[in-house]
């Protein structure tokens, strides 16, 4: 399957604009489960705005709508929102790493949607020289998902931890190893081997969300 062949771009959110259409994904995703967390993922984030992070967004191409949005926060600049929380082991914590966090896809949106923004969020870690992704995940259909990329327990115990960013609710911590990613998909003939090693999705380049597009509108916002 190409990029082009695709029903949707990937691409950075570079305005306000951008942030508040991911914004709107994240209330209506969320506030399923709990109308309050939507309504206060619903709103920009200082983290959305912060050296270190970007926010990734899927649109449709027929409509111009976002259908979905993920976000990314590279280690070096700031805590992880994970490690508000937990302490991470040191083979984790003394290596680069980023968060993937704020995963909102719209209901009945291309069940492929999910997918491109991980892959997105792994290419975009890759240009980073990230080694390690992390993740917090409640769902288990969700840690299902990462488990089939590749994600592995990040504590001994595989136990769950309370989340201060996820509403102090319990979460299953997991870790990807980045670089070694493509060749543990090759050999263990992973079927998603292809879609997430191909060419880097449309749209889509490596940079902060807070880069030199982005930061005089956030001051006349």
């Amino acid at each position: 399957m190409q990029n082009d062949e695709l029903p949707y771009s990937v691409g950075m959110a570079t305005s306000v604009d951008n942030l508040r259409l991911a914004c709107a994904v994240r209330r209506a995703a969320y506030s399923h489960h709990d109308p309050e967390i939507g309504e206060k993922l619903g709103q920009i984030e200082t983290l959305d705005l912060a050296e270190g992070t970007a926010v990734l967004f899927c649109r449709d191409k027929a409509s111009g709508d976002c259908i979905g949005t993920i976000r990314v926060q590279v280690s070096g600049f700031d805590r992880l929102l994970v490690e508000q929380s937990v302490e991470l082991p040191d083979w984790l914590a003394q290596r680069s790493r980023a968060q993937i966090s704020r995963l909102a896809i719209c209901a009945g949106a291309d069940p492929r949607v999910k997918l491109s923004l991980m892959k997105a969020s792994y290419q975009y870690c890759l240009a980073m020289q990230v080694r390690w992704m992390v993740i917090g995940a409640r769902s288990a259909a969700l840690i299902r998902n990462y488990r089939s990329l590749g994600f592995r327990d990040v504590f001994e115990d595989g136990g769950w931890r309370a989340l201060a960013s996820g509403g102090g609710l319990p979460h299953q911590i997991l870790a990807f190893d980045v670089p070694g990613a493509e060749a543990a998909w090759r050999s263990t003939r992973n079927r998603l081997y292809g879609f997430m090693t191909d060419k880097p999705l449309a749209d889509l380049q490596p940079q902060a969300a807070n880069d030199s597009q982005l930061q005089p509108l956030v001051r006349a916002a």
